[in-house]
């Protein structure tokens, strides 16, 4: 005790506790929680960054970069080393900076105007319905089936294909098809459940308990507005959850200017770093858009599933989506890496981390594969430019300006502006170029397109399938009737069958089958006859009746077989051999419609006659039948039954009757004669559909890469080659199937015979397409096509329609009156829709008091049936302007009115123009295959391919200077 007292002991003892206490907290730090402190002071002042891969470049044949990379600013903030009143303060300025420069930048999905708040998810589709002509209270299910049938979609497709397919056609639809709800509605119950909200809370009341949670608690001093801008970063860096210390991008790419003042204000600006990222760059903008494709955020439940789920992808990158960038996605990516940097106490880079000294391992980015195309993109870029000036001056009736020979239009076509064509390697099945215009920028798809942007992309009328659309892609989804681009195919079969091609017979100018009469277009257009015609006059002057009898194996005029035989199903196997049943290989998306049968005249005849009824059935059926969807197809279904019992036209009246519609006898034979007479008459082939066929009318449809194929097949000697676009992935060279053709055409001569013919379109005195090669130094081998499209223009506003052709419609009625009349109906079908509503919501109540397990289940599926009542009221269009505006009109009229009358003022659409084509003629090397929609005329696609081979030939007009005088 005495040595406790001594004053110095007690300094030893009292020295010797502390440096215990040190020695077992030093244990603690470095050796029992060591590895936690280390990591705790290495992320202090050392940050992981990720280092975005190099996409692969696309080259074209020659080398040349058409799809590359630039550096991109992106923003991107560390959180780590800020506490929370810092970071809801340089949350506040950042984006105050980014608003003020127009920057784009991550959002949260709440927002305020003024005196408004609303979830951005509910505007986004309010903004896409209305843009898009729609009521926007319709549901997901309406606009996917209304857009499905307008597109033309296969009723054989199921909705997930059938949204690929819209998704080629530039259809980019923002809705699931498994949910069928908007994309947006989904993200909101995402966001809603993420944060335990009610789905039925109001953006300013979900604001109010968000900004108030534990992990956010913003204080009451910071105005709502601010409030948003701190929760747009918070909750990105929350639902992060575990990878939160990592940095968050707040701004994929900004411009320089911005970038620069964000880095004078680092002091100001804690955690803020400025990074150099690479960025898709499309050097020659919109040229080749079609063959690349763009780049857009992951979106679909398939996407989802492949690249996030399968491949590791980030929910928020960009992906290609169509085209080469899609197509070889997975190859272009690349592999992400990461490095470590040291930062100051701003987050401020101080240097670059030695692995070694904190036993960390980085990651180089691995760079993806570069892609080598077959396409030149000198001849691209030609081509382009002359389908753009040669429609500029055909909507105007003006003269297509060329080195080779003015070319000026007799008649003005000016519903003519867009087009297709596709130049081909004859011997590889190379494609040189691929060009569907209009084309659109693809810079504008770098870092996401927005939806200004976007909407500016979309068709101006987008009820007219016609309507321009610069995503769409008409070289490869475009499938058309051929028109007498076909006749090769007919006179090959005829040839392969037995016919001599220096045969004469008379072409009498038509042939009458029954009371029809089809004529050959010079007997149409000016009452004449071709007369004695041989396979090469046919072809020259493109004669319908020659390639009725070739068709049929029948001599009309003299009423008596040829000496061959020939039948539509033999026409038809010989279709195949040229390609057109089947796709051609080709890289990016592409469809097949396959050659015309009688199964699938069938099928077709059917979904027509089945859509039609949809739309006309309220005109002859009470509405208490039907009134719902399963109620519409039982009616539907009945009258399609009738399709096999070969019934009369009364009684199929008397039927319709007792099938519950209007006992007015006189009302009903109008629907009993749509549906005899328009869709049961032509349910089977008739000979009149054998004499189409032969032409490449009826039911032929193939689109411009299925066409350039066929011509390739002619003209190499019979090799059906894959179409490829792709040299090379990587290092590794693509090999396409060649010569895949079941038939050995290099043994036959019937080719050559077809391309004599093909010569004397361009080089013979009534040439069809003589005009534009008269001065031409190179013999090219051709032939013209002109296709009709049936059908009528839909407006693009239906109001303004009806109120401009009212009194043509009925002169009787005033606009006035209507409009009153619709806003009546709109009201009524309210009114009912709200009585639906309520009493579902009244047996939902009851359903939740009810005990006995067998009345619940009953009041369940009553419940049921009214949700889908609903719902199939909404689907089609029952509150819509468009619907309510034609039933005034109908009941005004006492129901005299139909549809059909209605749409009588509707614009025609215009014919169709092909132009296919090989050179030079003596030995085939490349095919050039034209298409004009609405082009009116087949020779009026002639002076794109005759300048195109000029192009790829490398003529020059002033070496046949001499020879042009």
């Amino acid at each position: 005790m005495n040595n406790i007292k001594d004053r110095r002991n007690q300094i030893l003892i009292v020295f010797s506790i502390i440096f215990l206490v040190i020695s077992l907290r030093l244990v603690d730090i470095t050796v029992i929680n060591g590895e936690h402190y280390r990591e705790l002071s290495i992320n202090n002042r050392v940050r992981k960054i990720p280092i975005v891969a190099k996409r692969g470049e696309i080259f074209d044949r020659n080398g040349v970069l058409i799809a590359g990379n630039i550096p991109a600013f992106a923003i991107e903030l560390s959180a780590s080393i800020l506490s929370s009143s810092e970071l809801n303060d340089v949350s506040i300025k950042i984006l105050d900076i980014l608003n003020k420069r127009n920057e784009e930048h991550i959002e949260f999905p709440i927002e305020k105007n003024g005196d408004e708040y609303y979830f951005t998810y509910d505007k986004n589709v309010e903004k896409y319905l209305a843009d898009n002509g729609y009521d926007t209270s319709a549901i997901a299910s309406k606009v996917f089936q209304e857009i499905r049938t307008r597109e033309q979609i296969s009723e054989e497709l199921d909705n997930n294909d059938a949204k690929k397919f819209l998704l080629m056609k530039g259809v980019s639809l923002p809705l699931s098809v498994s949910k069928m709800k908007f994309w947006s509605q989904i993200e909101k119950e995402k966001f809603l459940k993420y944060y335990h909200l009610p789905y039925d809370i109001d953006a300013k009341a979900a604001l109010k308990k968000i900004r108030n949670l534990r992990y956010y608690k913003i204080d009451s001093t910071y105005s709502d507005e601010d409030a948003l801008k701190i929760l747009t970063i918070k909750h990105a860096f929350r639902i992060k959850g575990y990878l939160k210390y990592n940095p968050v991008k707040i701004s994929s790419s900004v411009n320089k200017e911005t970038a620069v003042l964000i880095e004078e204000m680092s002091m100001s600006l804690p955690g803020i770093n400025v990074r150099i990222e690479p960025q898709r760059n499309y050097p020659f903008n919109s040229s080749a858009s079609h063959i690349i494709g763009y780049m857009g955020k992951i979106s679909s439940e398939n996407e989802i599933e492949k690249y996030v789920r399968k491949n590791n992808y980030d929910e928020n990158q960009l992906i290609g989506k169509v085209g080469i960038e899609g197509r070889y996605e997975l190859d272009l990516k690349g592999e992400n890496g990461y490095k470590y940097i040291e930062v100051d106490a701003l987050g401020k880079l101080v240097k670059n981390v030695d692995d070694s000294i904190y036993g960390i391992d980085s990651k180089k980015a691995k760079a993806g594969k570069d892609i080598t195309l077959t396409v030149d993109i000198n001849l691209q870029k030609k081509l382009e430019k002359h389908i753009k000036d040669l429609l500029e001056a055909l909507q105007v009736g003006g003269t297509y300006k060329s080195e080779w020979g003015d070319f000026k239009f007799k008649e003005a076509f000016p519903k003519a502006k867009t087009a297709a064509a596709v130049v081909t390697d004859v011997n590889t099945g190379e494609v040189l170029a691929l060009v569907s215009y209009p084309s659109y920028d693809l810079n504008l798809f770098s870092t996401g397109i927005s939806y200004d942007n976007w909407k500016k992309l979309s068709p101006k009328n987008i009820k007219d399938q016609l309507s321009p659309r610069p995503l769409y892609d008409i070289a490869t989804l475009t499938a058309v009737q051929p028109g007498s681009t076909y006749k090769m195919v007919t006179g090959f079969a005829a040839l392969e069958q037995g016919l001599d091609p220096s045969l004469k017979i008379n072409a009498d100018g038509y042939i009458e089958i029954g009371k029809h009469r089809y004529g050959c277009w010079i007997w149409n257009d000016y009452h004449a006859k071709h007369g004695p015609t041989d396979l090469y006059k046919a072809i020259e002057e493109s004669c319908n009746y020659y390639f009725f009898d070739m068709g049929m194996g029948y001599d009309y005029k003299k009423d008596k077989p040829l000496s061959f035989e020939m039948s539509t199903k033999i026409l038809l196997d010989y279709s195949k051999y040229f390609g057109l049943n089947d796709k051609t290989g080709i890289e990016i998306g592409e469809v097949s419609v396959g050659v015309p049968s009688e199964t699938k005249k069938e099928v077709t005849t059917i979904n027509m006659l089945k859509r039609k009824l949809k739309f006309i059935l309220p005109e002859y059926f009470p509405k208490e039948l039907i009134d719902s969807e399963d109620k519409t197809d039982a009616v539907i279904a009945k009258i399609v039954a009738l399709k096999d019992s070969s019934i009369s036209r009364g009684n199929l009246i008397k039927t319709l009757i007792k099938f519950g519609a209007n006992s007015d006898y006189y009302i009903v034979e109008k629907l009993a004669d749509i549906i005899k007479y328009d869709y049961f008459s032509n349910i089977n082939w008739s000979e009149g559909d054998g004499l189409n066929l032969a032409i490449g009318q009826g039911d032929h449809k193939y689109t411009p890469v299925q066409m350039s194929r066929y011509i390739a097949t002619l003209a190499n000697g019979g090799k059906l080659n894959e179409l490829t676009l792709i040299k090379k992935v990587g290092d590794t060279k693509i090999i396409k199937n060649q010569n895949v053709n079941p038939s050995s055409f290099d043994q036959s001569n019937s080719l050559k015979e077809l391309r004599k013919g093909m010569l004397l379109v361009t080089r013979g005195n009534r040439g069809t397409a003589k005009t534009a090669f008269k001065k031409f130094p190179i013999d090219v081998g051709a032939k013209t096509g002109t296709a009709e499209k049936a059908g009528t223009i839909p407006p693009k506003s239906e109001k303004e329609y009806i109120k401009k052709y009212l009194s043509l419609i009925n002169r009787n009625l005033t606009y006035d009156e209507v409009e009153k009349k619709s806003l009546e109906i709109i009201k009524q079908r309210n009114d009912e829709l709200a009585e639906l509503q309520i009493k579902k919501i009244k047996l939902e109540e009851e359903a939740k008091s009810l005990v006995d397990k067998s009345s619940k289940e009953l009041l369940i599926k009553e419940i049921n049936k009214l949700e889908n009542k609903i719902e199939y009221l909404f689907r089609i269009g029952y509150l819509s302007e468009e619907n309510t505006i034609r039933e005034a009109l109908k009941e005004l009229s006492n129901f005299k009115l139909t549809d059909e009358m209605i749409n009588e003022y509707r614009d025609n659409y215009d014919s169709f123009s092909w132009f296919v084509s090989f050179a030079p003629y003596e030995k085939p090397e490349i095919s050039v295959v034209v298409l004009i929609p609405q082009g009116g005329h087949g020779g009026y696609a002639s002076p794109i391919a005759r300048d195109i081979i000029a192009d790829y030939l490398k003529l020059d007009p002033n070496d046949y200077k001499e020879d042009n005088k």
